[in-house]
């Protein structure tokens, strides 16, 4: 049964929907809008959205009774009879089914097996993966050898090594390159590139190409080493694709931030600073540890201000940029006492929502009061403890930025973490200070952690991300049970080549420092193999599934991979898409039960009952659904097949006689349109060599020009989609054969009649309708095609209200009510709908025959009054509606606010900065470089947010999330009378669904132009300020995931000795004032490489 949406219910009682006016006559208000007739009574039919049609006002005001109920039910049947009428002359529906039957040589019924279909699939996904984990094995394994058999060079300069450098092209472009500044020694090849439109870029199959960060110096010891051994990847990369040429990227994500990856391609050179570094990109990070349960605490004591506590606030953002949906997070405040900086109490899902809710909170942040560590580090180990929520139950760690202190809160860890110290402890020192460090190394070094220094900006990110080694140990450690391939989510690929999913690998370090020496215990990086998300669509069944039949696949989390719904509105590459099965539908009891056993790896069937979305998102219906489902074996994604039960059979074109095809081929060219009415095809691909087309004339004409080279049945086609295309041009065409052709439209005040079929055609007639007509050319995207077959009878559709009211501000414009139904076979007992007819009402003239109807009145009888701007003439009435979000729309970015008269946006050292020696000391001349290339970026310096650093798209538009109300009739009575109270009036009405429609006919008093304020129901989206339902409300309820299987948190034989020290090559001062004076007067000398934790990657 349809659902119409934006029709009321007067009868559901309680106080949260109360009945309230609405102002303007119809859904707009205004002296266009036609108001017809002048008496109390108002007589409506709604369509959806609450297009309302005014049919009959009763003679004068002075002398009128309300109209009885049998009264108004004998003008609700007189509607139905006529309608039904005009159908049953002009639809079709009969006629097309004898016409069916008539052919029925002419096609087979073919039938939907769901569980055969669901395990074909999953079992063609498995296999195209496994192609993908077999290669990444061999990356891995030969990039393990490489290294190990790799000698460590000291001495080694940038003009020894060669290689294409991904963004040389772009640097050499721009003459502020630090690169051309500096003059670069390294020995750059030059390499030409060809089009590729599996990549959608152009590429170098003789090469790969490398990527290094910006705020990491090419020209370090470190890099150089890096570049050198895994050059001889390059061959590995070519010996894969030649074994397997549906490779796409093949990529090696060093954790020194070398990225090299295959084929060979310039790098996507941004607008402003790159900001790109392969160990933030969310398959590295998934690759490179087990998942984290993580508690951030921030020292806010009355010290940190200013610059240091800016710092501390971006470093906290950058952290968790460092965690993925696999991840559990929190973050705490604290002075004397700790506080949690959110509305979040405990640990939750590292998520974008969420993560976005902690950047906010951490803005707010405000230094007072006297450092305490024992509150600070009590709430997190408190935060680790809590057994009672869900959260990653694998590494656990607690990260502490601070400005230093001096107490080392030995009592607190030997209360919670001795002697397992199952607890990671990493301690940051932020800014330029001259307090003692020696308690932060302590406790990092005392509990299995690390010590950083983050002195300025441009140490952020580097040192925000390097844990990840200290993580990695345990993996390493582990050896081959460690060596996983797992599965991301989906995600914009850097390059260009759209929305991905990676299989990763992590790659370890094999060397020992000498005979009988320690295991080394550094992970050297992540192999990554890149899986589009069109190629594994490829292996769905694309048509015959019927146009609201499709295939869906999710993973631990929940988070679809396919899904009809996915289409995110703008991609960001620095975050995953991650959009839920439950905010890809109408979420329902069953669906959750559903999700829950696919994210178990269950196989199941099921039917329900359910409510969906038309494709518009105008409306919504209740309709039933078969939800069969099995997991995809190897990996951590199970797929489901959704069919309709009017799916499980379809029909199969046999078109063997090729006299036949030609004459039904002819109906396709533009010279039949006007006999013969217009026709418009899927833009569907029929055949490898058809040009594709936005405009379907123009698609057309080349589909067209295509067979005239090739026949049906070339192995070059789609033999399936040809046949069914050419097998339905004939079947409508004997529609316009035996029912349209000679039908007078007008005397119905019918503007066309249409078909529209599964094999793609839609035929349009007259000819010259094909003018007006905006559905969608591709019968399964149009929205009235899809709704008449979920529902019986006949649906109404307006055009969309915008549309609807620039035609109604033109006097000569007539307006359009599309009307459709679903023709239904029965064939051999088995049922099917493989098609839809209907008719176009000319909304205008339909109004006055409905009036003329309802009323027994002629024309001449009738009187007429428009509302002004100031009327309200809308029924008042009760609303049941189903609220939605959008997680994938996009939004203009919102303007920053007006911090202060000027920005100041980079850290400028004062006099007494100068004459302070500390100042001088504390920071290495590229340290201060980089400050004043990140205080370019960070919008916590200047204004600008770090996405449009990187000269992407979401400079303009950002993803956000959009709140979407769909009205619904929810009444069960098929009538009702209801009386409104308007304050010091109140309204009659009669309300009746008209049978077999989705129509609401609606009989009620006109009030007086000045009485009844209230706002109208609005369907159009409205922007979220929170990202949607309450977060901090929603993490109470956490929807149903699982994590991976396995998790590498301890190793016995771990060496923890290396923690963080502090240790760093002692600058010489005169250097360093030299340095710092050349960089403040703009001249820009070669930096000298900073010492991190890369000098242990040393063999």
């Amino acid at each position: 049964m349809a659902v119409p949406a934006r029709t009321c219910s007067a009868s559901r009682p309680g106080p949260s929907r109360t009945a309230r006016p609405r102002p303007g006559c119809g859904p707009w208000p205004g002296p266009s809008a036609r108001r017809l007739g002048s008496g109390p009574p108002r007589l409506l039919v709604l369509l959806p959205p609450l297009l309302l049609l005014p049919l009959l006002a009763a003679p004068g005001a002075s002398a009128y009774s309300f109209p009885q109920q049998h009264t108004m039910q004998h003008w609700a049947r007189r509607l139905e009879q006529e309608i039904e009428g005009v159908m049953r002359i002009f639809g079709g529906v009969q006629q097309l089914r004898e016409i069916y039957k008539d052919n029925r040589n002419l096609f087979e019924v073919q039938e939907n097996e769901p569980q055969k279909l669901v395990e074909k699939v999953a079992g063609d996904i498995e296999n195209l993966l496994d192609r993908k984990v077999q290669a990444l094995k061999r990356l891995a394994d030969a990039a393990e050898n490489f290294q190990k058999a790799h000698r460590w060079q000291d001495s080694i300069k940038e003009e020894d090594i060669m290689y294409y450098d991904a963004k040389a092209d772009a640097e050499l472009d721009d003459p502020e390159s630090e690169d051309v500044e500096r003059g670069s020694k390294a020995s750059t090849l030059r390499l030409d590139f060809m089009e590729d439109p599996n990549f959608k870029n152009k590429v170098n199959y003789s090469y790969t190409a490398v990527q290094i960060p910006t705020d990491i110096y090419k020209g370090s010891t470190v890099i150089l080493n890096e570049l050198n051994w895994t050059e001889a990847l390059e061959n590995v990369f070519i010996e894969n694709r030649r074994r397997d040429p549906t490779l796409l990227w093949q990529v090696f994500g060093s954790a020194t931030g070398v990225t090299r990856y295959y084929p060979a391609t310039p790098w996507r050179a941004p607008k402003k600073i790159d900001l790109y570094d392969v160990r933030r990109r969310p398959w590295y990070i998934q690759g490179a540890s087990s998942p984290k349960d993580m508690v951030i605490i921030v020292d806010v004591s009355g010290s940190v201000s200013g610059l240091t506590l800016k710092l501390m606030k971006t470093s906290v953002c950058e952290m968790l940029d460092t965690l993925s949906d696999d991840d559990y997070v929190n973050v705490a405040s604290f002075n004397e006492k700790a506080q949690p900086v959110s509305c979040f109490t405990h640990l939750v899902q590292a998520n974008v929502r969420n993560k976005k809710v902690f950047k906010e909170a951490v803005q707010g942040m405000v230094a007072k009061g006297t450092t305490g560590y024992k509150a600070g580090f009590e709430y997190a180990f408190d935060q680790l403890q809590n057994s009672n929520i869900t959260r990653a139950n694998c590494n656990k760690m607690i990260m502490m930025f601070t400005d230093g202190g001096e107490d080392r809160v030995q009592d607190v860890f030997e209360k919670y973490n001795w002697p397992n110290r199952t607890v990671r402890v990493f301690t940051f020192s932020v800014g330029q200070h001259n307090y003692d460090v020696t308690p932060l190394q302590w406790m990092a070094c005392a509990n299995k952690g690390y010590y950083f220094e983050i002195p300025s900006i441009g140490a952020i990110r580097i040192n925000t991300q390097e844990y990840l080694d200290v993580l990695g140990r345990p993996m390493v450690l582990a050896g081959k049970e460690a060596k996983q391939v797992q599965w991301t989510n989906v995600y914009e690929d850097a390059l260009g080549l759209g929305l991905v999913v990676t299989g990763t690998l992590p790659v370890f370090n094999l060397t020992q420092d000498g005979p009988g020496e320690k295991k080394n215990q550094l992970i050297l990086g992540v192999m990554g193999i890149d899986v589009a998300l069109n190629d594994i669509k490829r292996l769905t069944p694309n048509y015959t599934l019927g146009a609201n039949g499709y295939v869906f696949a999710i993973d631990l989390n929940g988070y679809v991979l396919l899904h009809p719904n996915l289409k995110p509105q703008t991609t960001n590459f620095r975050e995953p898409v991650t959009l839920d099965f439950l905010d890809a539908e109408l979420e329902d009891e069953n669906k959750e039960e559903i999700r829950r056993s696919m994210i178990d790896g269950n196989k199941g069937h099921k039917q329900i009952r359910t409510l969906v979305k038309s494709l518009d998102e105008r409306y919504v219906d209740e309709v039933i659904r078969n939800y069969t489902w099995v997991p995809i074996r190897s990996t951590n994604y199970s797929l489901g097949l959704v069919l309709p039960p009017y799916s499980t059979f379809y029909l199969q074109a046999n078109l063997s006689d090729q006299i036949l095809q030609v004459k039904y081929f002819e109906f396709l060219l533009p010279s039949s349109f006007e006999s013969e009415g217009h026709v418009f095809i899927a833009p569907r691909e029929y055949c490898k060599d058809l040009n594709a087309s936005d405009n379907n004339t123009e698609f057309l004409k080349n589909f067209i020009e295509l067979m005239e080279k090739v026949t049906p049945d070339s192995k070059q086609c789609n033999n399936f989609l040809l046949h069914n295309l050419i097998l339905d041009t004939g079947i409508t065409q004997q529609l316009v054969e035996r029912v349209w052709r000679d039908q007078d439209l007008n005397t119905y005040s019918l503007l066309s009649v249409f078909a529209a079929t599964d094999g793609g055609i839609t035929r349009v007639f007259p000819n010259k309708a094909a003018e007006d007509w905006t559905e969608n050319p591709e019968p399964f995207n149009a929205s009235f095609y899809r709704r008449s077959l979920d529902n019986h009878g006949y649906i109404f559709k307006p055009p969309q209200q915008d549309a609807l009211l620039r035609q109604l501000e033109l006097e000569n414009d007539t307006v359009g009510i599309l009307v459709s139904t679903a023709v239904e076979l029965s064939l051999g007992g088995r049922t099917l709908r493989p098609a839809v007819v209907g008719v176009k009402l000319d909304l205008e003239a339909w109004a006055e025959k409905f009036k003329v109807l309802a009323s027994n009145r002629t024309h001449q009888d009738q009187p007429h009054k428009q509302c002004g701007p100031s009327s309200h003439c809308e029924m008042d009435c009760e609303v049941n509606n189903e609220e939605s979000y959008d997680y994938q729309a996009a939004c203009a970015p919102q303007p920053p606010g007006n911090l202060g008269a000027a920005p100041r946006g980079v850290f400028v050292p004062t006099i007494a900065d100068f004459l302070n020696l500390a100042w001088w000391t504390s920071a290495a001349a590229w340290s201060l470089f980089q400050q004043l290339l990140y205080g370019l970026i960070y919008h916590s310096w200047f204004q600008a947010d770090p996405t449009e650093a990187e000269g992407s798209p979401e400079a303009r538009e950002s993803s956000c999330v959009m709140k979407q109300t769909q009205y619904y009739f929810g009444s069960v009575n098929a009538s009702y009378n209801a009386i409104i109270d308007c304050g010091n009036c109140s309204r009659l009405f009669h309300a009746q669904r008209l049978t077999n429609t989705n129509l609401l006919f609606v009989v009620a008093e006109k009030p007086l132009c000045s009485q009844c304020e209230a706002g109208r129901l609005l369907q159009k989206e409205t922007h979220c300020p929170a990202d949607g339902p309450e977060q901090c409300e929603l993490v109470q309820r956490p929807r149903y995931r699982r994590g991976p299987h396995i998790c590498f948190d301890y190793n016995a034989t771990e060496d923890t000795s290396d923690c963080g020290r502090g240790a760093s090559f002692p600058p010489s001062l005169g250097v360093l004032v030299s340095l710092q004076l050349l960089l403040l007067l703009g001249l820009p000398p070669r930096p000298q490489p900073q010492v991190h934790s890369h000098a242990s990657r040393r063999p």
